[in-house]
């Protein structure tokens, strides 16, 4: 087994993913909350806060995939950091001064959505240079676990902070969230690699080139399509489930917040159990039967109700769903990243990213309409129906890691210096 002491510059990075994913936890639906009971919006408006805002996003960081795969990935990621927290902190200062408005919060939403993209397709780049390819599955449950210990603080903190504070406290730590994250990211001193070369300037190709990579691999395709599928249906029933939650069967700010609080220590659980599992039964199996189980649970949300028993069916669908989830994303994130060419990974993963974020803000618009004719529960009610559809896209079959020349070449340097060292040693 490989040592699993990933290093001090690890250390810095986790930290800083750390600090500002509970940054976002405890801002979870923020944007939401602060529309419904600060700006007044209804369920349409409330559904296109969150796909106007994932979509124009996306759109933002569409040239940004090849402009961040030819530069060095920490300074990118910097660079995400800063202009989140400038534009997150805008929301509490014009709150302050009485001029906040919908026009603002959707402004911010972009900004926000867009930076999100482009720093996480610099993330993924980083973090396959930063630790050895035998230790990427352990990085990437690390990251998990962490996603869920800090959703279990988050968004049980959040619920509790607007009452005490006012709504946009989330806010503002989400913001300050972010300049922590800058800060830690700017203290890992480890090399990073050259950038590849560019190409010579903007073009179509170039921002093509995730997608086509993707659609050329077999397996990989399937696992976007089904990422992409499973991802979009789950989170078209966040705005709605908000609204149905809120205002229909009035559930405080703490008791939505704590719905969605407790049920990530599941998280916890199913990241420690990641390794575990794929150790003993194998990665294709692991994927194949935690991507299925995901799919069983969004459809109960249907069937809520209110009062206490209300609030403890959606603790256990949520619980049911986050250990799936938690299971499933380790193993699959590092099946992407091996499957990257080093030279590609940042347009890849932008790629995947903006395709994820424009089929959810149009599904969000698509079920924000459905859910105004028909109601909150029908809208929930289809997307779990079809939800359960999407294991037929998991592959069967995993296509092994390509060759990494140039890892190979560092790795065999490497050995060579450490033979020369233990000689001169002696």
């Amino acid at each position: 087994m490989h040592n699993h002491k990933l290093g001090r510059d690890f250390g810095w990075l986790w930290t800083a993913y750390g600090v500002s994913t509970f940054g976002t936890f405890f801002a979870l639906n923020a944007y939401s909350y602060i529309a419904i009971r600060v700006l007044h919006s209804g369920t349409t408006q409330v559904s296109l806060l969150s796909a106007v805002g994932t979509a124009a996003g996306a759109l933002l960081a569409l040239p940004l995939g090849p402009w961040t795969e030819f530069r060095r990935k920490r300074p990118v990621m910097i660079a995400m950091d800063l202009v989140r927290f400038a534009a997150q902190l805008s929301l509490p200062l014009a709150y302050a001064m009485g001029v906040l408005s919908f026009a603002q919060l959707m402004g911010v939403a972009v900004i926000v959505s867009g930076a999100n993209v482009v720093f996480k397709s610099a993330s993924g780049a980083n973090l396959k240079s930063l630790v050895h390819p035998s230790d990427l599955l352990v990085a990437n449950a690390r990251f998990e676990s962490t996603t869920w210990t800090a959703s279990v603080l988050g968004s049980s903190m959040s619920g509790v902070a607007i009452g005490i504070f006012g709504p946009v406290i989330t806010v503002t730590g989400d913001a300050v969230s972010y300049l922590l994250s800058a800060l830690g990211i700017g203290f890992i001193r480890a090399r990073e690699p050259a950038p590849p070369p560019a190409r010579g300037g903007f073009s179509v190709a170039e921002v093509m080139d995730g997608w086509r990579y993707i659609f050329g691999h077999r397996t990989l395709r399937l696992f976007f399509f089904n990422s992409v599928s499973v991802n979009s249906l789950i989170m078209v029933g966040a705005p709605v489930l908000a609204v149905l939650m809120l205002d229909d069967l009035r559930f405080t700010a703490w008791e939505y917040g704590l719905s969605f609080g407790i049920p990530c220590i599941g998280g916890l659980i199913g990241s420690r159990l990641a390794r575990r599992l794929v150790a003993r039964y194998g990665r294709q199996a692991v994927l194949l039967t935690a991507g299925t189980a995901r799919t069983v649970w969004p459809i109960g949300l249907a069937f809520i109700g209110p009062g206490l028993p209300g609030l403890a069916e959606v603790i256990g669908i949520e619980l049911g769903l986050i250990i799936s989830c938690s299971v499933y994303n380790p193993p699959s994130a590092t099946y992407r990243l091996e499957q990257s060419p080093p030279d590609r990974v940042s347009r890849v993963l932008s790629a995947w990213s903006i395709t994820q974020n424009l089929a959810m803000a149009l599904l969000i618009v698509a079920w924000g309409v459905l859910a105004e004719v028909t109601g909150p529960r029908v809208a929930l009610f289809v997307a779990g129906i079809l939800l359960l559809g999407t294991p037929l896209l998991l592959p069967r079959h995993l296509a092994p890691a390509p060759r990494d020349p140039l890892r190979e070449r560092e790795q065999r340097s490497g050995e060579l210096g450490r033979r020369g060292r233990s000689v001169r040693v002696d």
